[in-house]
């Protein structure tokens, strides 16, 4: 087994791809109380400590993990990504990025990276990190790298691939940064899509599979008694008028219900609802009562259906209340794409001949569906009726504007 140091490692998801391609994870460093405990209780082996990672020396590290000289094989993490969320750019036209207090995790990161010089290492982030004009975040992960293979007599480099993970087979569309790179000076070359949108044709020189869905993922669970789960709040009423696979937009001038809303005026994921016969909506970890994706019954998504939407296996327990849980699993990356990527390490960087199917992969569900009915617009929300104007753009709306000001 390839040994691991895990990083920010939340609930698991990208350790257990990892696990499922070979690695083992010899210590988790994690901040947050409810996913040790997450990892406690499913995977005792990984040596999870509950500690800030500045608080924490890479000798000790290299301890608790039991880790020779020439080891690990692999430091992996996702440091976490609220500074450079297309979320934040969206309702305020721009963020602190490095300025940002908890972007600083990323140059901790690096620290374990130049005294344990581990083989190879793996980093998750959202897209906003590479922006065209606000990529600072890579421009210091290339500064600081420089400076780690000057001083080191190490030749480290890196990747950067940006992944939906619906194109590898996760029933969720989730697009996410990658960076990738070994202390060999050896570039990592991405594994190429293996499925695809159905309603796109798209030119390759082998045929690739249809995006898993929501369906091949939830579907069997569709009987089961979620009272628990009801909506909440003032729009849970609203949400039933709202096709599959629609969210707020149908309710807008440009949308084929009642003009309700402005175009664009609302977050995405504002009354999102999934759809069977597609995959899942990226899956948020701190959403609102009327943030999606919810289930096309109406109501929130339960934790094995989330869990199912992000790959991880049904033996594995998630603890915490309904908030920690939601964070846990928004936060996490598809046990699918870990291994994926951890198979392709292993070939590229070890040279390992690997012919196993994926664990992780969804099968498809062959049980017919049928679309849920949509019901009309309830009386309390008839008085929204209006001519609304569209949103004026990214970085241009109410708050951004009130936000110019104020600076």
């Amino acid at each position: 087994m390839h040994k691991i140091i895990s990083l920010y490692t939340g609930a698991g998801g990208l350790d257990l791809g990892l696990e499922a391609a070979g690695f083992e994870t010899t210590i988790a460093v994690e901040i947050n109380k409810w996913a040790c405990a997450t990892l406690y209780h499913n995977r005792p082996n990984w040596n999870s400590q509950h500690i800030d990672i500045h608080d924490l020396r890479s000798e000790d590290i290299q301890k608790i993990g039991g880790l020779g000289n020439d080891e690990p094989s692999l430091l992996i993490g996702g440091p976490p990504c609220q500074p450079f969320s297309k979320a934040a750019y969206w309702s305020k036209g721009d963020t602190k990025r490095l300025n940002d207090p908890r972007a600083d995790t990323l140059t901790a990161y690096l620290r374990v990276l130049k005294d344990l010089k581990p083989r190879a290492f793996l980093m998750e982030n959202v897209f906003g990190i590479t922006y065209k004009g606000k990529d600072e975040a890579i421009k210091l992960l290339k500064s600081i790298i420089k400076k780690i293979n000057n001083e080191e007599g190490t030749c480290y480099n890196f990747n950067v691939g940006i992944l939906n993970a619906a194109d590898y087979g996760v029933p969720q569309i989730r697009e996410r940064v990658f960076i990738i790179g070994s202390r060999d000076g050896i570039d990592f070359r991405f594994p190429e899509p293996t499925h695809n949108n159905p309603e796109i044709e798209v030119n390759s020189l082998f045929p690739l599979e249809p995006w898993r869905t929501a369906w091949d993922a939830i579907g069997d669970l569709n009987s089961e008694k979620h009272n628990d789960l009801s909506v909440t709040g003032k729009w849970a009423n609203l949400l039933p008028s709202i096709p599959e696979g629609k969210n707020y937009l149908h309710h807008t001038n440009r949308g084929e219900g009642l003009p309700l809303f402005g175009w664009r005026t609302r977050y995405w994921s504002f009354l999102l609802k999934l759809a069977k016969n597609k995959p899942s909506w990226t899956i948020q970890a701190q959403p609102g009562s009327a943030i999606g994706p919810f289930h096309w019954d109406n109501r929130r998504l339960s934790t094995r259906e989330l869990c199912r939407l992000q790959t991880f296996p049904d033996e594995y327990e998630i603890m915490g209340g309904r908030t920690e849980v939601q964070r846990q699993l928004g936060n996490a990356v598809p046990c699918l794409i870990g291994e994926i990527l951890g198979k392709e390490i292993r070939r590229q960087y070890f040279n390992d001949k690997l012919n196993v199917p994926l664990k992780f992969l969804p099968a498809v569900n062959r049980t017919p569906f049928k679309t849920h009915p949509v019901q009309p617009v309830q009386n309390d929300y008839l008085n929204l009726l209006g001519d609304y104007k569209d949103h004026p753009g990214t970085g241009k709306g109410p708050q951004a504007l009130a936000n110019l000001k104020m600076n």
